[in-house]
Formats: C-alpha cells, structure tokens, sequence
C-alpha cells in the first residue's frame, strides 16, 4: 500500500477521496436535498448491499476460474457450465433431502469430480495450447449447457433457504428520521449477509493455502518452471490436479450459492463465465485479493448502474474493463 501510494499519489488520493464519500453516503444522515436528487437512502444501501454480496458469488466463481486459468494457464471456458451444474446439482440434493448444508457438499465433490475428468481428458492433452483449449471448452459448453438443459428443462429453478436463514436482520445504518427524531434502520436479508461472510472466510482460506503452505508453493513453483519441480520428487501432475478439482469444486459452491439467493435456468452459465472473466481481467490473473477486489467492484458496479442509470448498466462493468485495460493490462492486483 505505501508502495501504490509513493508510485501513484494522484490515484491514492483520488481513491482516499471517494471512499470518503462512500462512507458518508453510508452513515450519514442524508439532508432533503440529496434525497430529492438521488433519491432515498434506503434504495442506495440496499444496492450497496446488494453489490457486495453479489461481489461474494462472483468471487467464488471467479477465484476457482482465476486458480484455473491464472495460475495453471489452462483456458478453460466451460467454466460457467460447472457453475451452473452445481447449481442444479445442489438444488436436487436440496429437493431430496431438505438439507441446504448438504447440498454444498455433494454439488462441490461432484464438480471437483467433473474438473478432474477434464483436466486428465482434456487439458493434459494440450498443456501449452491455449487455442485448443479454448476451442475444445468453448465446445464442451455448448454440449454441456444441452445437456443441462435436456435433463432440467428451460424452467427457473430456486434452492430453498433453510429456516434459520430466513427474514431480515436490522443493521446499524440509519436509512431515515421520523418526525418524532426516532431513527429508522435497515433491515437487510440474512441469508445473503451470511453467504457474503461465507465468500470471505473462502477467500482468506485460499490465500493462506497458496502463499503459506507447501502445496501453494509446489503450485505456483509448478506453473513458472514445472520440469524443475518435478526433478525434486514432486508428482506435478497430481497437483495440477487438485488444484483444478479445487477450482471446479468452487464453482460447484457457487451455483448452490447463487440458486439460493437468485436462480438457476439456462443461460446463466454464459452470464457467470463473463463475469469470471471480467473479474479477472480487472483483478488480475493468479491473484486470489485480485479476484476479490474485481468481484467487488463489478457487483457494485452492476448493482448501482441497475438502480441508477438501468439503461447503461450492463455498459458500465465493461466500462471499468475497458479502463483497467488501458490503465492497468496486468490488473489491478496482478503479480509483476
């Protein structure tokens, strides 16, 4: 950070700036004026909300794509598919049992299972090629997502929140004052807030296992020189691929996460593989805080431009690509 800053102390202070404003926009009580021009406050906190926790389910799909695609460099574009296979997966084992824990359980072994078939099938096979790889998933998402939907049908499938999750939690941000000076809080749904916590305990975990662990040095010692990593004993290849079982399985948990608190139906493996892919860019390729920050700023920026200018939302997210593209190649967080 004192880094960024001494380099870049235009950008520093710009960010210190509109952090500033967020916060005041968040805890401060909004005077008439700005109501009338924004509109209310509650309508603003709750696309803020909603924009980081739909940041925690874009980084659940995006860091299995980014240890895929960032650290392995296997271009692996049918990761959408296993999105929303777990999805549907967790949504059956759901169904059946009515147990919501579980269905994360079977829909991450079953993925991971999946990703492992296609790293010993498919991308052992072209390890280096990455137009291959991008050609042959780009193929096996088209067969997958008839498959999926030969099996499941064109209908809107949504995973039952469990009982304890359901209803609102009243938060610590005043959205309003009566007229009798008594404050108005927002309330907000648990569950999401309990699935966001969820994404960062995640995140905080993979990072731990990648920068201090010896599996996450084996990884990434295997992806900058891997014939040197496997003159010292190492089985390279078993590590490729729990890493992708790894990656895949995330993106398991990640349909289960977004059929409970969105929905599952065909298309939204297209959605979320766009969305990994712009987080990445924006984040930065093998970087898990990359990833992060990427999700966050997308799913804000997705939420805001929804409420506030819906016309042009979808323009805005491909906007900050755009910019951190010309800015920034590498992404925001990237490795040098």
């Amino acid at each position: 950070m004192t880094r960024f800053i001494e380099r870049h102390p235009a950008w520093a202070l710009i960010i210190l700036i509109a952090a500033g404003v967020l916060l005041w926009l968040v805890l401060a009580v909004w005077p008439q004026g700005l109501e009338e021009a924004i509109g209310r406050k509650r309508v603003f906190l709750n696309a803020v909300l909603n924009g980081i926790t739909l940041g925690g389910l874009y980084f659940l799909v995006a860091s299995g794509f980014t240890l895929i695609f960032g650290l392995m460099r296997n271009v692996n574009l049918a990761h959408g598919s296993l999105y929303l296979f777990g999805g549907y997966v967790g949504y059956a084992i759901s169904a059946a049992t009515g147990s919501w824990l579980l269905s994360f359980i079977v829909a991450f072994v079953v993925v991971a299972l999946v990703g492992v078939l296609l790293q010993l099938v498919v991308f052992r096979r072209m390890e280096g090629e990455e137009l291959r790889q991008t050609m042959v998933t780009i193929g096996l998402s088209i067969v997958f997502a008839d498959l999926m939907l030969w099996a499941c049908g064109g209908d809107f499938y949504q995973i039952a929140t469990p009982s304890w999750l359901i209803g609102p939690v009243q938060l610590p941000f005043v959205t309003a004052v009566k007229s009798s000076g008594e404050a108005v809080y927002l309330q907000y749904p648990l569950v999401r807030l309990v699935i966001f916590l969820a994404s960062v305990v995640i995140g905080i975990l993979m990072w731990l296992a990648l920068n201090r662990t010896r599996v996450g040095l084996m990884v990434r010692a295997g992806v900058d020189d891997r014939d040197i990593l496997a003159a010292t004993g190492v089985r390279i290849q078993l590590v490729f691929v729990g890493v992708f079982a790894l990656g895949a399985g995330l993106a398991g948990i990640a349909g289960v996460v977004g059929g409970t608190f969105q929905s599952l139906s065909p298309g939204e493996d297209t959605r979320f593989l766009l969305a990994s892919l712009v987080v990445v860019i924006v984040g930065g390729m093998g970087s898990i805080p990359g990833a992060a920050l990427g999700a966050l700023i997308i799913g804000l920026a997705e939420q805001l431009g929804s409420v506030y200018i819906p016309t042009y939302a979808i323009v805005v997210t491909f906007l900050i690509m755009v910019l951190v593209l010309a800015l920034r190649p590498q992404g925001l967080l990237a490795r040098r």
